[in-house]
């Protein structure tokens, strides 16, 4: 056997791979491992919300007692925020005194009651029995990040955002 199938010398490189081939090599395999820290996401982050107009995975069929004023037992841990029910809205309620949130779930029943700003010191019943649809910054935010989310009826809704600035709003947790 003669010929180069016969030898058993390893293959050398002639040279050291250029410059450029190595830029190339380098930066491919640090887009890499940037699309693989992307895409990976770590075990504690909750997932997304479900695109618009889908139906959550949890929802009832119609027809159950979904959405009627049935809410889980404070001892079964809740899969997240409670849908909106029909006919109600979304207000984002500033608490004047936050750490009333620290005791709050979403799915929990209160009574919302305001101080308008220069009247009188007793508190007028805003809306009753509204639904807690999340609870942000519980834990004390000092820069006014802290927020309550409720769902209350149209009407009662535009008596809230309407209020004159300096308005003061509590809570009171039902059963």
């Amino acid at each position: 056997m003669t010929g180069r199938e016969a030898t058993l010398r390893p293959v050398r490189w002639r040279g050291l791979p250029r410059r450029r081939t190595l830029v190339r090599v380098t930066l491919i395999a640090v887009l890499l491992g940037l699309a693989a820290a992307v895409l990976r996401t770590p075990a504690g982050c909750p997932p997304g919300p479900p695109p618009p107009g889908s139906a959550p995975s949890g929802s009832a069929p119609p027809g159950s007692s979904a959405g009627t004023g049935v809410t889980a037992s404070a001892d079964v841990p809740s899969a997240g925020p409670p849908p909106l029910p029909d006919g109600s809205v979304g207000v984002p309620i500033r608490l004047a005194e936050p750490a009333a949130l620290a005791v709050l779930r979403p799915g929990a029943r209160v009574d919302l009651l305001v101080v308008p700003a220069g009247g009188s010191p007793d508190p007028t019943l805003l809306a009753p029995r509204a639904l807690v649809l999340d609870v942000v910054g519980a834990g004390g935010a000092v820069d006014g990040s802290s927020a309550l989310y409720l769902a209350l009826p149209p009407e009662q809704a535009r008596r809230a955002v309407g209020l004159p600035e300096g308005s003061r709003f509590a809570v009171v947790v039902r059963s």
